[in-house]
């Protein structure tokens, strides 16, 4: 498999991607759409010149579903591909060159120009822009990106939930699951796993894993617990990956890390593992970083 990443120690340093090389004529009126594809959700922000917005948010088709759910939201926003000048998707699974422009081949007829990057890029540039630092993404996944003075990038985690993803709404979901299965049968994690939609609906179980775990439940505060370290890890080892000088500026994204809690306890948990760091709240989410992405890149 072609790789965009050469990695000392347990970093990935990722290379530029090519823009897309379609370039019809837009209309003008044009739209610059940024999608954020991740593991349960797809939310779609849309600008245009003008400064009008406008976002849709719906449960996530995946990659494979995701050509015909742009073109049905293009009828309902009366779009035609001519109306949209660029489209950038930001998705999670998509590293290698290779894979980007499979998924840009797929969308090149919906948006007169199409780029493809991963999700973790694009909500690195929605929190921190160019700023060197680490952000972590705790979703249904789990996954930190990082960015040097220089412009050097590295990540750690993102390998899904067979391989990884350990600390994400998945991982903890799915240890409830295994924890009660003795004490509440095997029928409940079975039904779950076997569903077609297994990842997202086991990942669904984490918020009332972190009220349990608050309301003293053994089980539960040991889950959260070893979560919280191994969320930690991936931030320390990216800033140790990338040599970044402490205080290390560290942003977030995910719907895990939004519970403020939880979050806070990521970042003692990094203190505690000896990481000097300093929260930086993010200044958009990954939807809207991918929307002003493609406005630049229907403007170059």
């Amino acid at each position: 498999m072609e790789c965009l990443f050469h990695r000392p120690a347990n970093s990935c340093t990722i290379s530029a991607v090519p823009r897309s090389t379609h370039t019809s004529r837009p209309s003008p009126t044009a739209w610059a759409v940024g999608v954020d594809l991740g593991g349960t959700w797809a939310r779609v922000e849309a600008l245009d010149h003008r400064a009008r917005r406008r976002a849709f948010t719906a449960p996530t088709p995946g990659l494979a579903g995701l050509p015909m759910f742009i073109r049905r939201l293009w009828r309902r926003w009366g779009f035609a591909p001519a109306d949209v000048a660029a489209l950038v998707v930001a998705s999670h699974g998509v590293w290698t060159r290779a894979e980007r422009r499979a998924q840009r081949r797929r969308l090149r007829a919906l948006a007169g120009r199409v780029q493809v990057i991963s999700d973790a890029e694009a909500a690195y540039h929605g929190a921190l822009g160019e700023r060197a630092g680490v952000l972590l993404l705790a979703g249904t996944g789990s996954i930190a990106l990082g960015r040097d003075a220089r412009g050097r990038w590295a990540r750690e985690g993102g390998l899904g939930p067979l391989l990884g993803d350990e600390g994400s709404a998945f991982w903890i979901g799915r240890e409830w699951l295994r924890a009660t299965a003795r004490r509440r049968g095997r029928r409940p994690a079975r039904r779950l796993g076997r569903a077609p939609d297994a990842v997202s609906r086991i990942a669904a179980l984490a918020p009332s894993v972190l009220r349990r775990a608050r309301r003293g439940d053994r089980a539960a505060r040991l889950i959260v617990a070893t979560a919280l370290h191994a969320l930690a890890q991936l931030v320390r080892w990216t800033a140790r990956d990338l040599r970044l000088r402490p205080p290390v500026a560290v942003s977030w994204a995910g719907s895990l890390l939004g519970d403020t809690r939880f979050r806070g306890g990521v970042w003692r948990a990094a203190r505690r593992q000896g990481l000097g760091l300093q929260p930086v709240r993010p200044r958009h989410d990954a939807a809207v970083a991918a929307a002003r992405l493609a406005a630049r890149l229907a403007t170059d």
